[in-house]
């Protein structure tokens, strides 16, 4: 994650606490009121609209963050985070990764993306820096990096739109992660959504290998 990323998460998670606690009573009504956790994310998501993020933050607060000191410097945090992000929320909408999902790459069907990618970056996808082979061979050797449980090929897809690729790919006891947005796409927050995905994603096929992101997403 960039460090604008995490700069706009931390203001999404102070603002969300802020407000909670000047609502304090709404907020203890709805997780009263919900059935489950993810009932209650939902239910104080709408009632402060917060993303899931703040949310989260709101539902593991521990008492000593209620106290008059700790909201003044939850206040003073939020201010200093507004004067140094020049944007909102809404206008990375894709960061919190609600509606982004990765799919495993297939060959056919995803070879359009993966030829823009190479056309953009024209070197090989495996991580090696080498240059880009023939598409087809490019395919190949990833394919069967993956059938080998080498490597992890990801398609990041909102709905029916393709909107990137990660690469995970096993080296010296470590995944080397890369994540890679189509230009259309950038500046909304997908790589920032693509890397959180990918951590789940890379500890299933990968348990216990420490997982490091090579390059910041796009």
């Amino acid at each position: 994650m960039t460090d604008v990323d995490k700069a706009t998460a931390r203001r999404e998670i102070t603002e969300a606490l802020l407000t909670a606690l000047e609502r304090r009573h709404e907020v203890l009504d709805a997780i009263v009121e919900a059935e489950d956790r993810a009932a209650a994310v939902s239910a104080v998501s709408e009632l402060l609209g917060a993303s899931p993020v703040g949310v989260e933050a709101v539902l593991n607060m521990s008492f000593h963050q209620l106290t008059k000191d700790t909201r003044r410097k939850n206040q003073a945090e939020l201010d200093d985070l507004n004067s140094a992000i020049t944007f909102t929320a809404a206008d990375r909408p894709a960061a919190a990764g609600d509606s982004l999902g990765l799919r495993p790459f297939a060959a056919e069907r995803d070879s359009d993306i993966l030829s823009e990618r190479t056309e953009e970056l024209h070197v090989a996808a495996d991580g090696s820096g080498a240059p880009a082979g023939e598409l087809s061979e490019e395919i190949a050797k990833g394919v069967k990096r993956v059938d080998e449980e080498d490597a992890v090929w990801l398609v990041a897809v909102e709905g029916d739109n393709k909107i990137g690729l990660v690469f995970g790919e096993l080296s010296d006891g470590e995944v080397d992660v890369r994540i890679w947005i189509r230009p259309s796409a950038r500046k909304h927050g997908y790589g920032t959504a693509a890397l959180r995905k990918s951590r789940s994603e890379m500890a299933i096929h990968f348990p216990g290998v420490p997982m490091v992101v090579r390059a910041p997403s796009a």
